[in-house]
Parts: structure tokens; C-alpha cells; sequence
């Protein structure tokens, strides 16, 4: 057979910049969905074309090799090239978008994202659709990775460079307490009085949290950190105490609803925004008509049901 002379295929440069950027090559196929052994074979491949070793894949985590440096920074430009061939195609009616890779927040997945997808299957109906749900933070390092092209997810102040943001919704951190426990508003003598039960400092949420209360000087004995809204409320349901989380995160777990009271944060208000981010230049309209599908059904099983059980929301938890 012969030998490939300098060949450089779009998908060897795809996994060599996967493996790159996870310094792994199980963590490449994973992100790639693909086979430890592809991935491997595929770099061999790449190093063979480009008559260089660019991966010091002797060192735990992978390390670039000089060569490896050089080339990354082309690939990444190669890749962004090949995205933006294929957005104009799509945007000048030349070629069809035949896969959608959304990423949503866990605070949407049991009511809007069902309903969003039927939706974009309606609308796009020769597409198929990949759909990733977790933190915020884990949603942008996808984004960033390139795999995917559209988040809906919590702002984390990371700017908007080579991103398009649509906001769509502004929340406050509300108090989570067990029905009747403080009588409305609490003071800081009530919520002492009961442990404070924390949402993970490991997520961007849990951190914010923990700085607006840092900024206040306010501290509250705990004994339990965790990192699911179900698990926080069905402790506040038992009586076990009182946490910080927002609207959309009572709304996540209706079971202990009759349980869990919302009542206001005391103090300075703490707010976040959620918006759909998208990689500029990729998808043409598409994240706009997304951003537009999703604000009626935001509205429709968000606000409206959570208003109707905390009337004092309306006005703080709105629609952007």
C-alpha cells in the first residue's frame, strides 16, 4: 500500500485538537464520541503528515511538543474556517444543518427543553439533534471545546468574544425554608436559628452564593453541601434547614413544593441572568429563532406557575 504523503484530513485535526485540549485520549474519544483507539490511530496518522511529533504522549496529562504548539494554534484557525464554509452554505441555502448541538441548563430539563425540542423538530425537520444537560460551567466548557454550538445556561461573566448572547430571563436567590418556618420574611436571628443547608461551592452558583454572603459578613452554621436540587429541597422538606437557590431551582423538583416555601433573600438582593450563547458566525439565525421559541414557553412554565405561588416574585423573576 502506498504511504499517504502530507494528507491532512479535517478529522485528524479535530481529535488532535480535542486531545490538546483534554490532555487525554480517553477524554478526546469521550468528547468525540468515538473509540480510544480511533483517536490514537487518527494522531499517529496526523504526526506521520505533518512529519512531526506534536503530543509527548509519554507524559500524564498530554503535553504539546514545540511542533505541537505551532500547530494547534493553525488548527484552531483551520477548524474555525471549516465552521464558517459551512454556516454561509447553510445561510445562502446551498447546504442543509443537519445537526443541532444544544446544550441546556438541569433547571430547564424537565419542563421547557421537551418542549423546545418538539418544537425545533417541527421547524427543522431534515435535522437530527444532540442534547447535552448539566452546570452552567460545564455547558461553556463545551461551548468553548466546540462541542457544542448553542448553550442556554447562567451568565458567568466571561464576556461575549467570538459569542452571540440573547438574554432571556433575570432571577433572584431566594430562601428555601420548610412551609411556615419563618412567617414570611426572615430575619438573620431566624435563619441562624436553623442550620444552613449549601449548594456546592464546586459550581459557579454555589460560589456567587458564598461571595454575596462573604461581601455581607454574613455566616451561617452548616453542616451539609450539595450539589442537587432535588437532594437540597427534600432536606428542607424534612425540616432539616434552609438554603440559597433560585425560582427556577424550586421550580426543578415540584414534588416537595407543598414543603418548601420561597421567601425573600434578607440583605442586598443576589440576581443571575440566563441566556442562550451561541458561537458567532456558525449557525446563521438559528440562535435567534431559538432564543425567540424558547421566552413564550419560559413564560408559559416558569413565570407563570411560579408567580402563582409566590405572587411577590412577579416583577423580580421576568422575562428579558
Amino acid at each position: 500500500m502506498a504511504q499517504r504523503q502530507g494528507k491532512i484530513t479535517l478529522w485528524e485535526i479535530e481529535v488532535f485538537v480535542a486531545t490538546a485540549e483534554e490532555a487525554s485520549v480517553s477524554a478526546a474519544a469521550r468528547r468525540l464520541d468515538t473509540s480510544a483507539a480511533t483517536v490514537s490511530q487518527q494522531l499517529t496518522n496526523l504526526e506521520r503528515d505533518v512529519g512531526a511529533a506534536l503530543l509527548n504522549r509519554s507524559e500524564r496529562p498530554l503535553t504539546l511538543t514545540p511542533a505541537g504548539e505551532i500547530f494547534l494554534r493553525r488548527a484552531n484557525a483551520i477548524l474555525n474556517e471549516a465552521d464558517q464554509a459551512r454556516a454561509e452554505l447553510t445561510m445562502a441555502g446551498q447546504g442543509a444543518l443537519t445537526r443541532v448541538r444544544l446544550g441546556m441548563i438541569e433547571d430547564f430539563d424537565a419542563g421547557v427543553t421537551p418542549r423546545l425540542l418538539q418544537s425545533m423538530a417541527e421547524a427543522l425537520g431534515s435535522s437530527s439533534f444532540l442534547l447535552e444537560t448539566g452546570a452552567s460551567h460545564r455547558l461553556f466548557d463545551q461551548l468553548e471545546a466546540r462541542a457544542l454550538d448553542t448553550i442556554v445556561a447562567a451568565d458567568m461573566g466571561l464576556g461575549a468574544e467570538g459569542h452571540e448572547v440573547h438574554p432571556l430571563l433575570e432571577e433572584p436567590f431566594v430562601i428555601a425554608a420548610p412551609r411556615g418556618a419563618f412567617g414570611g420574611k426572615p430575619s438573620l436571628r431566624d435563619l441562624i436559628a436553623l442550620p444552613h443547608i449549601q449548594y456546592t461551592t464546586r459550581h459557579h452558583m454555589g460560589r456567587a452564593i458564598a461571595a454575596h454572603l462573604a461581601r455581607q459578613n454574613l455566616h451561617f452554621p452548616q453542616r451539609f453541601e450539595l450539589d442537587s436540587y432535588h437532594a437540597l429541597l427534600a432536606m428542607v422538606a424534612a425540616g432539616a434547614g434552609w438554603t440559597i437557590l433560585t425560582p427556577l431551582g424550586w421550580n426543578h423538583a415540584p414534588r416537595f413544593q407543598e414543603a418548601v416555601e420561597m421567601v425573600p433573600l434578607p440583605g442586598r438582593a443576589l440576581t443571575r441572568t440566563i441566556s442562550l450563547t451561541a458561537r458567532r458566525g456558525i449557525l446563521g439565525d438559528l440562535p435567534g429563532d431559538v432564543a425567540a421559541r424558547l421566552r413564550p414557553l419560559i413564560t408559559e412554565l416558569v413565570i407563570g406557575p411560579v408567580t402563582a405561588r409566590a405572587p411577590w416574585l412577579d416583577g423580580a423573576l421576568k422575562l428579558l
